[in-house]
């Protein structure tokens, strides 16, 4: 032991280095991305006729958070509660099915061979290259032949299509789950299904994990194709209604519920911090998967 008892800095463990620039890019960075929830937040608490009287990133008036949610949920009979439901439904059965499909194809593709592998690949990486924009049309067309327009099948139908997702499953497959592992269940007489559901998924868990969280983000804000898609108002998802409802004073005789939108627009986006934050710490091990060599 150094005298005086004290321990040098090169046996006291790693320390951690401070960059006063870097904190201060980072502080800059997070307030650009919470400014824009921060208004929500503040302007969620005004009147129709304070939101255009007051300063809009701090509180004015009177505190009318609660009564703005209760219009919300109760204005035109109660239609935002009907869209929430259909965005729900969209994203259960959509984001569901990708996320479990997406895993089955990604895990088949990183523990199978079969003639035309490679084709395969290339085409999930060829669609992961295409914007879903450009095949929104193409999509209504066909759709429109089939008689699927204005239903929810024509939200769900195109959801269960992840290509990025299949592609982390198959990232993360690769090292997460080992192959002696399987070939040991095949010699003891397990099938590849009973293999698949009673050892592969739990190892493929923070993978599918991940591919959900994406899946249920990308479904939850979905607007172009419902837009293209449907025509009743009683199909609509959040981000399509809110939509109309924005657009409701610029038609004739339309009433301006600003306030509502706003209001509406804060609850949207409470179901997915929840769902955030309660698959973060799976998201973050899925991520980091495969990046060191053991």
């Amino acid at each position: 032991m150094p005298r005086g008892g004290r321990l040098s800095a090169a046996s006291s463990g790693p320390t951690t280095r401070k960059s006063v620039w870097l904190t201060i890019l980072m502080a800059i960075l997070a307030g650009y991305a919470l400014l824009p929830l921060f208004w929500l937040v503040v302007n969620s608490t005004k009147t129709q006729r304070d939101l255009f009287s007051s300063f809009g990133l701090w509180f004015s008036g009177d505190f009318a958070l609660w009564d703005n949610i209760v219009q919300t949920l109760t204005y035109d009979d109660g239609v935002f509660l009907r869209w929430f439901g259909n965005t729900l439904l969209y994203v259960v059965v959509g984001a569901g099915g990708a996320t479990f499909l997406a895993t089955l194809g990604g895990y088949a593709l990183a523990k199978f061979d079969f003639p035309g592998k490679r084709a395969v690949f290339a085409v999930v990486l060829g669609a992961v290259a295409v914007p879903g924009a450009a095949l929104a049309v193409p999509t209504f067309l066909m759709f429109s032949q089939m008689g699927l327009t204005n239903t929810p099948w024509a939200i769900i139908l195109p959801s269960l299509i992840s290509p990025f997702g299949l592609f982390l499953v198959w990232a993360f497959a690769v090292d997460a789950v080992p192959t002696e592992i399987l070939e040991a269940a095949r010699i003891d007489g397990a099938g590849e299904f009973r293999t698949f559901f009673t050892i592969s998924a739990r190892l493929l868990a923070p993978g599918f994990v991940t591919v959900l969280l994406f899946t249920i983000v990308a479904t939850w804000n979905n607007y172009f194709l419902p837009l293209i898609m449907l025509s009743e108002s009683t199909w609509y998802p959040l981000t399509v209604g809110l939509n109309a409802w924005n657009a409701q004073a610029t038609t004739a005789g339309g009433e301006a519920i600003y306030n509502l939108v706003i209001t509406g627009s804060l609850l949207t986006i409470v179901p997915i911090i929840v769902a955030f934050l309660f698959l973060q710490r799976y998201w973050q091990s899925g991520l980091a998967a495969g990046s060191v060599k053991q």
